[in-house]
């Protein structure tokens, strides 16, 4: 057995084997874990001498530990394997040996070792310990002559608390219940033994291994948490950690010095975030005398030389952590109300004494750093927070500590002097930057609710220093110092705008609202705009689009900003131009009103810049980082769309005449129109970049004309406002038809054509139903897939809503191309899960769209002369949705659907609280189509049966259950609007399928309740789900 476990290792790890070989060595070791069988002869296998590779000697020992920890092994068996392994390691870690095991198989060894200590330690091995002490020597020879048994003696250590101890794996209870018991054990036992063992390696710690006084600290610091503190802190400790960590002159903080210098700290800060009483954690503190050793450490050369190249980045983040944790316990027994006043007192101290540390490590030129004493920061500001909410006001002993911290949290803001802006390589030190400047943020917005007056007299000397130095030409000033002072200003906002915008009748609205406006103004002064670097442009374009409703009240400033945004339209930085067509886009659309007589100028000033060059996408490149996206064809062109849309806003200002409106529409689209005619013969020709030509052309008509009009129909207000470019839109229209009937085939222009077409709506007005036949024959051509039939039928049910009764001619004409699209598309085989998905949503855009025809009184276009021949397969389409069990929503629009139908052609209702009313709304004032009452009751009524006794219909199921539901909904309608008949036909139904009649009399009853309000339809529903789930449970 023990040749067969050896020969499968091999082979098994062999790169040379067969792939089928090694699979069925594989196959075998498996085999052998699951059976839990082999674990003599694997360990004879690892014991065995000459040794065996590594590589089968840990695989040996694995299958013992998957035996011991997996197969519940009798206590003999177990026995002999902890003798035959620990005879293993006296022989092989025997002072003197050569033959220790390398580092991993230790690793493995003492896994194996730690598995038998939880399972013998209780019973059978209470010298666990005492036997691993034993191998690391008495005091005299523990750490510095036997140092490999030493170095064993702590990694067993170290097992044992990872197995029983570490917090972060999570157990199950009977795990925990083992584990309490075990740590029970050793403290009642072995944990003084332990513990002096530490103090004699530690003792000695100068002339040891440093590696192995590093370990030592480790495995301190993990126990710390769960064994009395006494054990560790005492005197002669306490120094020997003080003059670990006090080490002076260390060069490298990756040697071992600089090692045992970080764990000893580490171990202090282990010691520190023990739980325990409030007055005992002071005690703690105080007793370890930190306040001293954390000052010592911060005026150490190594953390004291903030720009030297010596400066020991490590040891300030080991230190900071120390800080962190120890701020983090004192705010918390500050915040405490049980606490009595002495401790409370004591913790004031130390709070006043660690916030300069705090501060000191907050401010570090590192970001690790700074990042390793944001959650204590926030503790306690958080905590200020909460007394200024209790009291009404920060008392006076913490009201000092929020200038420093404010200050601190502005110079870490500011981009730091090593930083290159935008460089490429830099976009992963720009992200870190940019997600600790939001970190920052949020201790800032605390400080505002602490003290709002301070932090908007701090913001505004900040911003209008700043700009003043500036305009003044301060010399020291450089992009930093602007870029900070602008990422101020533009947070302030969400003070100065917070509750409404920033003026109110004319005046600032609030006091940081003035201060705000006063630093707009600055900033205007400075001339800051001109100002050469792309972060300070970026962070002035977005100034000036969130505060837009400074220049409505300062018009006479909108000329100057326009053209500095034009100026900035036009920058050689790719990244400051193509954001700056976004932020030009938003700036005019909202100043619109008030471009006045600029608006020509402007369109001119970027007319260079509306010149479409396509592109096609460079595919050398797998991946791309950031910047390379924003330099992209692609990109650059979407952002020029913003452009298209800006100009459209600007031409169709209220100061515009109408003459000039149509000018200016002429003046832009006659270049692309000129374009599209010349390109069109090549992409015929299959010339794929004169096609991307077309598209992007097309897209800007679609674009443009939304900047004319950004209307959009609503139930408030559908009717479509007056344009007066009705007629330049109208040849763009013809245009883009054109293209698209020359070029249908390609899904990217009928893509672009469909963008156009639904923002096309808003200018021309019901100049658009005219052409309505050509789009839908472009848009819903054989090529289309069911995606782009979905996403227009959701365009054309906007065009509906928005024309109503205008549209109901040519609705009546285009019915019957567009549902047999939809009915050829809806009849396709699904392929794979994208075809099932893009099937299930244009079912249920079909129906509804079926449901806004149905609503804006146009129902009769569906049953007309020139449709009837597919009003069949419309309400045949209608009940397969309804009884589909995979596609629950779909099925409950369906009935949802036929329930309108009854609605808008039954006619007035027969029974209920609205009998013989005369109906208001347009659905219902449709004329009533004759003979439907009896299509309803014959075609409809079934389906309240058919529905639940479709395959695979769950009556458990809580989605079958809201389609239940509806179907209640439709018998509801069908009663309201038919009567006594279908309650005769109801009866029968029910009858026929074995209810007797006692029971037939309780549904018609409840059915006919529901009538009666809200109550008692509500009763009604749950009935019915209840009455079907009883019924296809006596089926089953």
């Amino acid at each position: 057995m023990e040749a067969q476990v050896e020969n499968a290792i091999q082979i098994a790890f062999d790169p040379t084997s067969s792939q089928q070989l090694r699979g069925q060595a594989v196959e075998f070791l498996e085999r052998l874990r699951s059976e839990g069988s082999a674990w003599q002869a694997s360990l004879a296998l690892f014991t065995r001498d000459p040794r065996p590779s590594d590589i089968i000697r840990h695989t040996s020992l694995d299958l013992v530990n998957n035996a011991v920890q997996e197969h519940r092994l009798d206590e003999q068996s177990l026995a002999y394997i902890k003798d035959t392994l620990m005879s293993h390691v006296r022989q092989s870690y025997a002072p003197g040996s050569s033959t220790a095991d390398t580092s991993h198989i230790q690793n493995k060894l003492m896994q194996t070792m730690t598995y038998l200590f939880a399972a013998l330690y209780p019973t059978s091995w209470r010298s666990f310990f005492d036997d691993f002490r034993a191998l690391a020597g008495d005091q005299a020879t523990i750490g510095n002559v036997n140092t490999a048994t030493t170095f064993l003696y702590l990694r067993m250590l170290v097992q044992v608390h990872d197995e029983i101890a570490d917090q972060l794996v999570a157990r199950s209870k009977e795990e925990t219940d083992r584990n309490t018991h075990l740590k029970d054990l050793i403290r009642d036992n072995d944990i003084q033994k332990i513990a002096l063992s530490w103090q004699e390696i530690l003792a000695k710690w100068r002339e040891t291994d440093l590696s192995l006084v590093e370990m030592c600290l480790r495995t301190i610091g993990r126990y710390v948490s769960w064994i009395r503190l006494e054990l560790v802190i005492n005197q002669d400790m306490i120094t020997t950690f003080l003059e670990m960590a006090g080490q002076q002159g260390i060069s490298d903080p990756e040697s071992p010095a600089g090692k045992v210098r970080d764990a000893a700290i580490d171990t202090f800060s282990e010691i520190v975030g023990k739980k325990m009483e409030p007055s005992n954690k002071i005690e703690l503190i105080l007793f370890l005398n930190l306040p001293d050793v954390v000052g010592q450490l911060i005026t150490s050369p190594a953390l004291a030389e903030f720009n030297s190249p010596n400066y020991d980045n490590d040891l300030a983040e080991t230190v900071a952590k120390l800080v962190n944790n120890i701020v983090f316990d004192v705010v918390k027994i500050l915040e405490n109300d049980n606490v009595d006043e002495q401790t409370r007192q004591r913790a004031d101290d130390l709070i006043r004494i660690f916030t300069p540390y705090l501060l000191r490590f907050f401010a570090d030129q590192y970001d690790e750093v700074c990042s390793t004493v944001i959650p204590s920061l926030t503790d306690l500001l958080t905590f200020l927070r909460k007394l200024q909410k209790k009291q009404g006001t920060v008392p006076p002993q913490y009201a000092a500590v929020l200038p420093p911290v404010l200050d601190a949290i502005i110079a870490k803001m500011k981009y730091d002097e090593t930083a290159d802006w935008g460089e490429e390589g830099e976009q992963t030190d720009e992200a870190e930057f940019q997600d600790l400047r939001r970190r920052l943020h949020v201790l800032q917005q605390t400080i505002t609710t602490i003290d709002e007056s301070y932090y908007i007299e701090t913001l505004s000397r900040l911003v209008n220093g700043t700009f003043s130095g500036l305009s003044q030409g301060d010399q020291s000033l450089n992009w930093r110092d602007l870029e900070l002072a602008l990422y101020e200003m533009y947070l302030f906002g969400e003070l100065a705008i917070r509750n409404q915008g920033l003026f109110a009748k004319r005046e600032p609205s609030s006091v940081a609202a003035q201060h705000l406006v006063g630093m707009m103004n600055s900033m205007i002064d400075s001339g800051l705009a001109n100002y050469p670097h792309p972060a300070v442009q970026l962070q002035y374009m977005e100034i000036c689009v969130r505060y837009y409703q400074f220049f409505e009240q300062n018009p006479h400033l909108i000329p100057k900003v326009l053209e500095n945004f034009v100026q900035l339209t036009h920058s050689s930085h790719v990244k400051v131009r193509s954001r700056s067509w976004y932020l030009f886009q938003r700036l005019v659309k909202h100043l619109r009103a008030q471009l006045g007589n600029v608006s020509y100028d402007i369109i001119q000033a970027v007319a260079d810049l509306l010149t479409i060059k396509a592109e096609l996408p460079d595919t050398s490149e797998d991946e791309m980082s950031s910047d390379e996206e924003d330099q992209s064809a692609d990109a650059l062109f979407n952002s020029q769309l913003y452009l298209f849309e800006a100009v459209g806003c600007i031409a169709s200002s209220n100061t515009v005449s109408a003459e000039n409106k149509k000018l200016y529409a002429q003046t832009i689209m006659s270049p692309l129109f000129v374009d599209l005619e010349q390109t069109l013969p090549q992409a015929r020709n299959g010339d794929d970049r004169a096609t991307l030509q077309i598209h992007h052309i097309i897209m800007a008509l679609g674009t443009l004309a939304r900047g004319y009009s950004d209307w959009v129909p609503s139930n408030n207000s559908s009717a479509v406002p007056h344009s007066d470019v009705a007629d330049e839109f109208v040849k763009a229209s013809e245009a883009i038809l054109v293209a698209l009937e020359s070029l249908n085939s390609s899904s990217s222009i009928r893509h672009a054509a469909r963008f156009a077409f639904s923002r096309m709506i808003a200018v021309l007005g019901s100049r658009l139903l005219q052409q309505l036949p050509s789009w839908i024959e472009g848009l819903l051509s054989l090529s289309s897939s069911m995606d782009e039939i979905s996403t227009f039928l959701k365009v054309l049910g906007q065009v509906v809503f928005t024309f109503k009764s205008e549209i109901s001619n040519i609705l009546d004409t285009v019915m019957t191309p567009v549902l047999q699209r939809i009915f050829s598309a809806l009849a396709t085989t699904p392929s794979g899960t994208d075809d099932e998905i893009q099937l299930a949503e244009l079912r249920r855009e079909y129906l509804n769209f079926l449901i806004v025809v149905l609503n804006q009184g146009l129902g009769s276009v569906l049953v007309s002369n020139t449709n009837q021949s597919s009003f069949e397969t419309i309400i045949s389409s209608i009940e397969n949705f309804a009884r589909d069990t995979h596609d629950a929503p779909t099925a409950r629009l369906a009935i949802f659907v036929l329930i309108r139908m009854i609605n808008v052609w039954c006619g007035p209702d027969k029974v209920g609280p609205g009998a013989n009313q005369t109906p208001t709304s347009p659905a219902t004032t449709q004329a009533p189509l004759p003979g439907f009452e009896n299509y309803v009751v014959e075609r409809f009524s079934p389906l309240a049966w058919s529905i639940p006794a479709s395959p695979g219909f769950n009556s458990k199921d809580a989605q079958a259950k809201q389609v239940l539901v509806e179907a209640a909904n439709l018998q509801t309608e069908i009663v309201k609007k038919v009567g006594e008949p279908y309650v005769e036909r109801l009866k029968s139904d029910l009858s026929g399928n074995g209810v007797a009649a006692d029971g037939v009399d309780q549904y018609v009853r409840t059915l006919a309740g529901a009538l009666e309000g809200t109550k008692k339809e509500k009763e009604w529903r749950n009935f019915f789900v209840q009455f079907v789930d009883r019924m296809l449970s006596g089926r089953g």
